[in-house]
C-alpha cells in the first residue's frame, strides 16, 4: 500500500516509526544518500527537494491516483488522517500537536541537524558556528523539557501522537552531540518511554545506519555541494 524512500537517519526513522505504529503494510525503497540517489530524477519526481523521506501511497482515501508526498510533517499528518491515529479529531487538541510538530521542523530538527554538522562532520572546526547552534540546541532541548514537565505525559498532552513520533528520532542524537539527558530530567522520562515501545523498536530496525568515514564524493552528496547538479 504504501512506498516508503528511505535512508536510517533521524528523519527517516520518523516515518518508519509512523508506519510500524499504525501496523499500514509498506514496502522500503532505500535510498543511498551518501552515493548521491537522492538526486536521481525518478527520485525527484517524488521528492523534488532531494531529501529522504518520501512516500508514495497506491492506495489513497479518495480511491484515485496515488499521492506521493514529501516533507516528513505533511506525510505525518497524511498518515494521522489516513488512519484516524495519532492526530486528535477535536480543533484544539488536533492544532496542540500540529504546533509542535511544526516546532520540530522548524527548529529541534535543523538545528540539531546543524549541531551536528559543525560539530562532528565539518571538515573545518568553526567555534562560532559550533558554539552557535550548540546554544540552540540547548535552547531547544530546554523548551522541550519545560513542555514535557508541563504535561506530565507526552509533548502535546496526555496521549501519545504524531509530536511524539516527529520529536524523538533526532533526540535519539543526544550523546553524539554531547548532552546528557540527565540534564532534562522531563525528556529522559519521555524518551525511555517511547524507546520502550515496541513499534518504535521495529521502525528504527529498519535499514543500517552508516558510521563509516565520508568519503570526498559521498561529503559532496551529503552536504549540498552537489545539489545544484540536480538541477
Amino acid at each position: 500500500m504504501i512506498e516508503l524512500y528511505y535512508a536510517p537517519t533521524p528523519n527517516g526513522w520518523k516515518i518508519s516509526i509512523m508506519l510500524e505504529e499504525l501496523g499500514l503494510p509498506y514496502t522500503v525503497f532505500p535510498v543511498n544518500i551518501r552515493t548521491g540517489e537522492q538526486f536521481e530524477p525518478e527520485f525527484l519526481k517524488i521528492s523534488p527537494n532531494n531529501r529522504i523521506p518520501a512516500i508514495i501511497d497506491r492506495a489513497p482515501a479518495d480511491g484515485g491516483e496515488p499521492i506521493p508526498m514529501f516533507e516528513t510533517g505533511a506525510i505525518l499528518i497524511y498518515l494521522a488522517e489516513k488512519t484516524g491515529r495519532f492526530l486528535p479529531k477535536d480543533v484544539r487538541g488536533r492544532f496542540k500537536v500540529i504546533q509542535w510538530v511544526m516546532w520540530q521542523m522548524g527548529g529541534l530538527g535543523p538545528m540539531l541537524g546543524q549541531h551536528g554538522h559543525f560539530a562532528l562532520y565539518a571538515t573545518e572546526q568553526i567555534p562560532y558556528a559550533i558554539q552557535r547552534y550548540r546554544d540552540e540546541a540547548s535552547r531547544l532541548y530546554a523548551v522541550l523539557d519545560r513542555q514535557l514537565g508541563k504535561t506530565g505525559a507526552y509533548v502535546a498532552g496526555d496521549e501519545y501522537s504524531i509530536a511524539d513520533i516527529a520529536c524523538f528520532p533526532w533526540t535519539m542524537t543526544h550523546k553524539a552531540q554531547g548532552f546528557t539527558l540527565d540534564d532534562f530530567p522531563h525528556i529522559k522520562r519521555w524518551y525511555a518511554d517511547v524507546r520502550a515501545r515496541p513499534e518504535v523498536q521495529k521502525g528504527l530496525a529498519v535499514g543500517k545506519f552508516d558510521k563509516t568515514p565520508f568519503t570526498e564524493e559521498q561529503r559532496k552528496n551529503m552536504f549540498g555541494k552537489a545539489a545544484q547538479q540536480a538541477q
